[in-house]
């Protein structure tokens, strides 16, 4: 291989980072936004290649403005200046709508790319199967929300520079070869040999050199941008995670452990961050030398020229002028290198963000050992179910049950046994096992966590499921609604949480502001209101007294007289609030009275 060829091979980035960037932004280019998009780069492009024109025509007016002072031609000098202002004009109105079309195409991509990746990321409980298994795809939060945003920046403007750069090399190639004349150089008694076009093959010997030296410098910068964002978005989530479970922290008088904690992933980010800061110090260092030699290195070079009389000083400065240009587009790696270690940083995550997601809904597209099926059969019916662990360890075999409509199950048995793992199953969310369950086709069904999830909003989304907004993509059942006031009122008063009436539009984050006991009371109205056909409950009123247990399950059977529900918990009480009983033992030996 030659010299060349290596310097080449180092200074690029590899070919398959080229290949995840296309894989990441093939989709959008292909897709219904296409012409639009296409259409806003084209406008870039354009006007680009304008703004390259434009300092094609102000390295022309360097010669005449020069020349015009070393003459003391006055005329020719306030010519040359009203030129220049025009020139400058122009140059200002394509800068400006530059910038702008660009963010225009920036924002929609970004758009388009966040929506499909929560798209994948939500479609299937992905989410769930990801945290599940453990896919190593740290805070994927910090991948759609921040990470996303600086791919379509990254990718925009350094296509956009790489084209700007190649288009600026060709245009002042010509003009720079033209300007050089020939160099003589003394071979001794052999002669002289003549470099025709001498100041282009300084300018590439200067920027290959330079850039080459500076990829050596910075190639760490990619794996320490790569965990930089790991590392902050850690910090961030640990914070996040502190102020979403304050009460518990504060009851615990948690905050001794938890500043460990916060130290701890502060200080990977300090660490960090400071090799970070010594490799940026070794390539400024050198990228900082590199510019200002660059200021007077295409003097330098010409001077003999104009010194023997072959350059006036127009020529001079047009030369140096349209060196800079020159070295500047093939210097285009140095004066980016970190952005671009950055840039390669956010594919790297990006990439493996995706290709997790895929492999997740891979697994999951296989042939299901879990098999639900909705058909016309009325009831519940679970036959030969047997769950496994991620890691494969057996948890529960051949379990089989049978809840007609308006019948109800209580599953118990000691912690461990599979209970919540078996509601998972049940409700389609735990993919590791085999077995068989049979669900009505068209009825509507919803499972209650231990800890119920109240939706940010208004008290009236958070019983309804109805937003304020019409693009909320999941539509509210039938009975939620056709639920006036006078129906959640009710189901409040119900539910025992009747003081809330006046509180059904107000805005708050009621996860916060309500008590375990009043979330639990808040799911059981939900379900008045939403009237499923099959309920799920784990152990959902662990949070409340016996007395309030046995209401809000009488409530739910008065009110909800042809639903199936399946419960699962501990108390002994709940056993004669159902039909059926099933022990799960640690060995899976039932028990069924």
């Amino acid at each position: 291989m030659s010299l060349l060829s290596r310097i080449i091979s180092r200074i690029t980035p590899s070919s398959k980072f080229f290949s995840d960037l296309w894989s990441l932004a093939r989709p959008y280019w292909l897709s219904e936004e296409r012409w639009i998009a296409r259409g806003l780069v084209a406008m870039v492009v354009g006007l680009s290649l304008t703004a390259v024109y434009i300092t094609v025509l102000v390295n022309h007016w360097n010669a005449a403005f020069y020349n015009a002072l070393q003459e003391f031609n006055r005329a020719e000098f306030f010519r040359q200046l009203l030129i220049f202002a025009g020139l400058t004009a122009a140059n200002v109105v394509v800068a400006v709508y530059q910038v702008y079309f660009n963010q225009m195409l920036q924002i929609r991509w970004r758009r388009w790319l966040t929506e499909h990746f929560l798209d994948d990321w939500l479609a299937n409980q992905t989410y769930y199967r990801m945290a599940l298994q453990r896919s190593g795809t740290d805070n994927p939060d910090q991948r759609i929300s921040e990470d996303m945003g600086l791919f379509v920046v990254y990718t925009t403007s350094f296509s956009l520079g790489i084209l700007s750069a190649v288009v600026t090399l060709t245009s002042f190639v010509a003009i720079l070869w033209g300007l050089s004349g020939t160099l003589m150089i003394p071979l001794g008694r052999v002669g002289t040999l003549p470099m025709h076009g001498y100041m282009v093959w300084a300018a590439l010997f200067y920027a290959v050199g330079g850039t080459w030296l500076t990829v050596i410098i910075g190639r760490p910068l990619v794996q320490l941008s790569f965990d930089q964002q790991r590392y902050e978005a850690d910090f961030r989530f640990s914070l996040a995670r502190f102020r979403d479970n304050a009460e518990s922290i504060a009851l615990y008088r948690g905050e001794a452990g938890e500043r460990v904690r916060f130290r701890d992933r502060f200080g990977d980010i300090l660490r960090n961050y400071r090799s970070t800061m010594e490799r940026q110090k070794r390539l400024t260092s050198f990228t900082w030398a590199f510019g200002q030699l660059a200021l007077v290195f295409p003097i330098l070079v010409a001077a003999p020229r104009y010194f023997i009389g072959q350059l006036q000083l127009g020529g001079l400065m047009q030369t140096a002028q349209a060196f800079k240009e020159v070295q500047g587009s093939l210097s285009f790696i140095i004066n980016s290198y970190p952005e671009i270690a950055r840039w390669q940083a956010v594919v790297d995550r990006l990439v493996e963000f995706r290709d997790t997601m895929h492999a997740v809904a891979d697994a999951r597209s296989g042939t299901p050992r879990i098999e639900i099926v909705r058909d016309g059969r009325p009831g519940i019916h679970i036959q030969q179910l047997s769950l496994n662990l991620p890691d494969g360890t057996p948890l529960l075999t051949d379990f089989d049950a049978t809840v007609p409509p308006g019948g109800s199950l209580f599953i118990s048995g000691p912690s461990g046994s599979g209970k919540t793992t078996l509601l998972r199953a049940i409700s389609g969310i735990w993919p590791f096992g085999r077995g068989r369950i049979e669900l009505p086709d068209g009825q509507h069904t919803v499972t209650i966590p231990h800890q119920p999830y109240l939706p940010l909003g208004t008290l009236r989304r958070t019983l309804t499921g109805i937003g304020s907004s019409e693009t909320d993509e999941q539509p509210p059942t039938t009975a939620a609604a056709a639920a006036d006031d006078t129906e959640l009122l009710r189901v409040l008063s119900l539910c025992g949480l009747g003081y809330l009436a006046e509180r059904l539009d107000e805005e708050e984050n009621w996860a916060q502001s309500l008590s375990p006991s009043e979330q639990t009371c808040l799911a059981f109205a939900r379900l008045l209101v939403l009237r499923p056909d099959s309920i799920f409950l784990d152990e959902v009123t662990s949070a409340v007294d016996e007395t309030t247990e046995a209401n809000l399950y009488g409530v739910l059977r008065d009110e909800l007289p042809n639903a199936s529900v399946i419960s699962v918990g501990h108390r002994e009480t709940l056993s004669k609030l159902h039909d059926q009983r099933i022990e799960l033992q640690p060995r899976s030996d039932r028990e069924v009275t």
